[in-house]
């Protein structure tokens, strides 16, 4: 479980592979070279063989790049990795806060004019290139499109995956993959479009009603995808299928090797839709240079019907809930009986939890690799625990666990903040309030139209009040049995995407004090369309998917209104209806007094 990359990219790695680098630079001509952590389908979770920022650097965040000259070798993270960053990178590397410094002010900032940079074009996008390519124009630096630099010094870098693809029940998705292809082929034609490219693996799993297991943690099968306007697919992967697998797919999708789509694109006419945000630059290259073909940028048509849910996937992902919540008030009761003993590791409860979650024989995979942090670990709210970190949890410390299951009626993450012995005042006011937050995103009413950025303030505003704050969005989307980590809404300030009904989203605030304590609350919810009262408006709320007991230690009553105490006791209530004929008996004692009344 715990034999992580990081195992093969330590900091004293970091400068020979940055050397090593540099020469490939230098032999190739270029002054700058751009190494982002995503792969040419853009994913959050990558392949050993995409783990190139890794590799590089031996930082592993989910999200970030680097740039490097012969000079400086900046690397770009965002507030979630101000603290990991520094534990994991040699101090030949140098931090640079993103997204406040943007890539293409830094490279001018560090180059000259007639100075070139260069990228691997099938790991940016087609936006990002115009972005990066329009700032360094204006300062006389060229943008070159190369070979991966970083796949020229890598020498044992591990090859492409090539897992088994697996059919995913009609029962659970409510939707074949035919009548999936026909509605998105009708728009095609409605829009006059002849074709268009998918490159995002989720988008082209949920199309097709597969799963694979090409990336960790995630049921994806990488590969890339044109479906035309008369509904017929072209699937390039290099995934494997049985007899199953076929019949599913049927003689409307054609299976074809991974790196077959560029001879592929050169075959087609007329006009092809592209999503510049999502598809990269190499795909609009090949696209350009065929004569005959006209290149239409639209969004990926599958994202938006993919996020909201059919009522089959909501009512699965019920019943995956259920399931889960059981697991975790198991673990929660070991964990209430084995920590304020002091012997208990982080990697002791990581492993404990996930034993839980296998103990139900309906777990494929834990959702992502468990974020299992005490004392000051958990300050850094995407801590990764390795044999490296790993702490013991202490009596007097919070312990946070952010964790989920991939089952194959549902996804599921969770975070809960527990105390180990007594909590101090300064925990139960950080986490009353962040307690708030999550509360006020639950009973959120709001009118049809509203985006994640209208939401966001209502979970910070109790952290507001006192000064405080968390450097990371309150929530993301979730799939069903697909990416933990799904677009395109989310519940932050930067998203502008209307919520609408049937999108599954976390609610997660949280509060980290660097070198002592971190706090986050999580639960899943669903939009759905919200009963009619007042002037009957048309308005939109949520469901609750998550059930599982939050910390009454933690929290101070008195701080709380008579509407967030009445909240949380409906929500224990409900808990304990739900889970306790699920668990086993020595939890059931446990469960009723954790979601006792308060």
């Amino acid at each position: 479980m715990f034999q992580s990359f990081e195992a093969t990219s330590s900091p004293d790695q970091g400068p020979p592979r940055l050397k090593a680098l540099r020469i490939e630079m230098k032999e190739a001509g270029v002054d700058a070279f751009v190494v982002p952590r995503a792969d040419a389908h853009q994913g959050e979770y990558v392949a050993p063989c995409d783990e190139r920022l890794a590799w590089l650097t031996g930082f592993t965040g989910s999200a970030g790049f680097a740039a490097i000259t012969q000079q400086i070798a900046g690397v770009f993270i965002d507030g979630r990795y101000k603290v990991q960053v520094k534990s994991q990178v040699a101090d030949t590397y140098t931090p640079v806060d993103w997204p406040e410094t943007k890539l293409g002010a830094w490279l001018v900032k560090h180059l000259a004019k007639g100075d070139k940079v260069a990228i691997d074009p099938w790991l940016h996008t087609v936006a990002d290139v115009r972005v990066l390519r329009s700032g360094l124009k204006s300062a006389g630096i060229d943008l070159v499109m190369s070979p991966n630099l970083v796949d020229a010094a890598w020498d044992d870098r591990p090859g492409r995956p090539k897992a088994p693809l697996l059919v995913h029940s009609i029962e659970v998705a409510g939707e074949s993959s035919a009548e999936k292809r026909a509605r998105l082929a009708a728009d095609l034609k409605t829009t006059k479009r002849d074709a268009v490219v998918l490159t995002l693996p989720d988008s082209i799993c949920w199309l097709l009603n597969i799963r694979g297991s090409d990336i960790p943690r995630n049921p994806l099968a990488q590969g890339f995808a044109v479906l035309h306007a008369s509904g017929d697919v072209a699937f390039f992967t290099n995934a494997t299928a049985d007899e199953d697998v076929i019949a599913h797919l049927g003689s409307d999708v054609a299976l074809y090797a991974y790196d077959g789509l560029p001879a592929y694109l050169r075959t087609l006419t007329g006009t092809v839709q592209l999503d510049p945000g999502s598809a990269p630059e190499a795909v609009r290259a090949v696209l350009d240079d065929v004569e005959g073909i006209e290149i239409d940028e639209a969004d990926d048509p599958c994202v938006l019907p993919k996020a909201c849910k059919t009522d089959a996937e909501i009512a699965a992902t019920r019943g995956a809930h259920l399931r889960d919540g059981a697991a975790m008030v198991e673990f929660l009761a070991w964990l209430d009986e084995h920590a304020p003993s002091g012997a208990l590791s982080e990697i002791d409860a990581a492993k404990s939890l996930e034993g839980f979650r296998r103990a139900t024989n309906a777990l494929h995979d834990i959702s992502f690799d468990t974020i299992s942090g005490a004392g000051p670990n958990a300050a850094m709210c995407h801590y990764r625990v390795t044999e490296d970190t790993n702490r013991a949890i202490l009596p007097g410390e919070l312990y946070l666990v952010d964790s989920g299951g991939q089952y194959t009626d549902g996804t599921t993450d969770i975070t809960r903040t527990i105390i180990v012995g007594n909590p101090t005042e300064e925990h139960r006011d950080c986490f009353t309030r962040v307690l708030q937050g999550m509360i006020a995103v639950s009973c959120a009413r709001f009118p049809r139209g509203l985006a994640g950025r209208d939401l966001d303030a209502l979970a910070r505003a109790p952290l507001w009040r006192a000064g405080l704050d968390y450097d990371h969005g309150t929530g993301h989307g979730v799939g069903v049995f697909l990416s933990v980590h799904e677009g395109p809404q989310r519940l932050s300030r930067i998203s502008e995407v209307p919520l609408q009904p049937g999108m599954i989203l976390s609610n997660e605030p949280g509060y980290y004090r660097e070198g002592a304590f971190g706090i986050r609350i999580e639960n899943l919810i669903v939009v759905r369309e919200a009963a009619k009262i007042g002037d009957a408006r048309d308005q939109l709320d949520f469901e609750t998917l998550t059930y599982a007991p939050i910390d009454l230690r933690l929290v101070d009553v008195d701080v709380l209104s008579k509407f967030e105490r009445n909240w949380l006791n409906e929500y224990h209530r409900e808990v304990r209806e739900k889970l306790l004929s699920r668990v086993s008996e020595s939890a059931k004692n446990w469960l009723s007094a954790a979601t006792r009344p308060i």
